[in-house]
C-alpha cells in the first residue's frame, strides 16, 4: 500500500469516526409539536417519561409536566418509542479509563493507532525509510484525537459542582436581625420581614409613589435557595429572561431583582433606585436591583452578600477574570458569581439549573419557587420631578418620607397596628394633609 492511499484510509476512519459518535439531532434539543387530547397544540422539546408522567420544556426553559395520558394517541405513541431510544442508548456498552468513559469503538481508534505506530517504527527500524515515520505520525495524531475528543466531552458534561455549605450559609444570614433560616434535602429556606436595617428610598429621582412596608417573607412563602446546585447546559441570560421576580436574595433577607427593570431598561440608569441600589414594587415591596455591596461592611469583603437563586453565592469585586455570567470557578469546582461597576452589575446568566414558572414567558418570567407580596395600594404612576430627600424611622411600623417637587418638600407620615391596620398621611408644603387608610385583603 503506498502513502497516498495509506493517508487516505486514515481520512476515511477519522470522518466515520466522527459520524458515529455524533448523537441524534446535533447539539440542540429538536422542538416538536404536541396535541393534547383537549385538541390543544402547542411546542416543546421532549425531556423525559417516567411513572406515567412526561417532562417538556418550552422555547422559555420552562418544565411542565404531564400525564400521559393527556396527549393524543400518536404523541403518546411518540413519547413511548422516544423513551425507548433513549434508554437503549443509555444501555450501550462504555469501558472506564479513570474519570473519562470510552466507548468500544473510541478503544478500536486507539488500537488502530498503536498499530499504525508499532508498524512504522518496526519499519523504520528495518528499513530505514523515511515514508514510514510519516505513517508513525498519524497513528499518533488518532491516539491523541480520540483521547481529546474524550478529555473535552469529559469537561463539556461535568456539570456537577459541590454541595453548599448549609450551616455557612445560615451563618451568613443570620447575622442580620429579623432574618431566620431553616432547611430541608433541597432547600435553605430564608424568612425576613422584607426591610433591611439600614436607610431607605433616599436618592430616587424616578420614583412611581410606593414607600416600603413589611412583607411575610415567612414559612411556605420562605425565599428558597438551592443547596445542592448545578450548572446548567444553557444558562438563562438575564438580558432576556427572569425580569420579573428575585434573581438573588442577599444575606440580610432583602430579594435582589434583575438589574433590567420589567421594561428592560437599566433601573440604576433611569434614577429609580435609592442610594442602596434598591426601591419599592408595586406592593410596596421594598428589594435590590443592584448587588448590595455596603453589606460588606458587615459580613467582610471576603465573604458573599447575596446567594442567587440557583444556588452560588454572589461576592463583591474582584480582579480574577470572570467569565461571560460574571463569574468564576474555583480549584475545588465550586462557583461564585462576582460584581463589577457597570451593567449588568452581576449574574450576566443564570449559570445553574433554574425552573421557570410555567406561568411566566419570557422576558417577564421568573424563576420558581417565588414568595408571594400583597399589594395594599393602588400601584401608581411615576410622579415627574420629584426626588426622596429624607426617610426617617419615627418608631415601631412607623416611617416618614420627604420628597421635593418644584422646589416644595411633601412629607409622607405612615405606619401599622398589630392589626395590620395602615395609615398614611399626606402633608402638603402649606401644612394642609390627607388621611388615607387600608387593610390588606386576606
Amino acid at each position: 500500500m503506498n502513502h497516498k492511499k495509506y493517508t487516505f484510509l486514515i481520512c476515511i476512519f477519522l470522518l466515520i469516526s466522527n459520524s458515529i459518535s455524533a448523537h441524534e439531532g446535533g447539539h440542540g434539543i429538536p422542538s416538536k409539536q404536541w396535541e393534547l387530547t383537549t385538541n390543544e397544540l402547542f411546542k416543546a422539546h421532549f425531556i423525559s417519561y417516567e411513572n406515567g408522567e412526561v417532562w417538556l420544556m418550552d422555547g422559555n426553559h420552562s418544565i411542565q409536566t404531564f400525564q400521559i395520558t393527556d396527549f393524543a394517541e400518536a404523541d403518546q405513541k411518540f413519547i413511548k418509542t422516544k423513551n425507548e431510544f433513549i434508554h437503549s442508548l443509555n444501555s450501550r456498552t462504555a469501558i472506564q479509563l479513570g474519570s473519562q468513559s470510552l466507548s468500544i469503538f473510541d478503544w478500536a481508534l486507539i488500537g488502530f493507532g498503536i498499530l499504525l505506530l508499532s508498524f512504522s517504527v518496526f519499519k523504520l527500524i528495518k528499513q530505514k525509510t523515511v515514508v514510514y515515520l510519516t505513517h508513525g505520525v498519524l497513528g499518533l495524531g488518532v491516539i491523541l484525537i480520540v483521547s481529546c475528543k474524550n478529555v473535552n466531552s469529559t469537561k463539556t458534561n461535568n456539570l456537577e459542582v459541590p454541595e453548599n455549605n448549609v450551616a455557612e450559609m445560615r451563618a451568613f444570614f443570620e447575622r442580620f436581625e429579623d432574618v431566620s433560616t431553616h432547611s430541608d434535602e433541597n432547600y435553605l429556606y430564608v424568612s425576613s420581614n422584607g426591610l433591611p436595617d439600614h436607610d431607605m428610598m433616599v436618592g430616587i429621582t424616578n420614583w412611581q409613589q410606593q414607600v416600603p412596608i413589611k412583607q411575610n417573607y415567612t414559612g411556605d412563602n420562605s425565599w428558597a435557595i438551592p443547596t445542592h446546585p448545578k450548572m446548567a447546559e444553557h444558562p438563562l441570560s438575564t438580558k432576556t429572561n427572569l425580569l420579573k421576580g428575585a434573581i438573588a436574595v442577599a444575606v440580610n433577607g432583602i430579594p435582589i431583582f434583575n438589574p433590567l427593570n420589567n421594561r428592560g431598561e437599566d433601573a440604576n440608569a433611569i434614577g429609580e433606585l435609592d442610594n442602596w441600589g434598591g426601591h419599592c414594587g408595586r406592593a410596596d415591596d421594598y428589594h435590590y436591583h443592584l448587588p448590595p455591596l455596603h453589606l460588606q461592611d458587615q459580613v467582610g469583603a471576603w465573604n458573599p452578600v447575596a446567594y442567587a437563586v440557583d444556588g452560588f453565592p454572589v461576592y463583591g469585586e474582584t480582579t480574577d477574570t470572570l467569565d461571560e455570567y460574571l463569574g468564576k470557578t474555583n480549584p475545588d469546582g465550586s462557583y461564585q458569581y462576582h460584581t463589577i461597576k457597570e451593567y449588568p452589575y452581576f449574574i450576566a446568566g443564570m449559570r445553574g439549573e433554574v425552573q421557570l414558572d410555567p406561568k411566566t414567558k419570557a422576558p417577564e418570567n421568573q424563576v420558581y419557587p417565588q414568595p408571594r407580596t400583597q399589594e395594599l395600594r393602588p400601584a401608581l404612576r411615576p410622579l415627574r420631578g420629584a426626588e426622596i430627600i429624607d426617610f426617617k424611622f419615627l418608631g415601631e411600623n412607623s416611617y416618614s418620607l420627604t420628597y421635593s417637587l418644584d422646589s416644595k418638600e411633601y412629607i409622607i407620615n405612615y405606619n401599622w397596628d398589630s392589626e395590620d391596620n395602615y395609615s398614611y398621611q399626606f402633608i402638603n408644603p402649606d401644612g394642609s394633609s390627607k388621611l388615607e387608610t387600608y387593610t390588606p385583603r386576606k
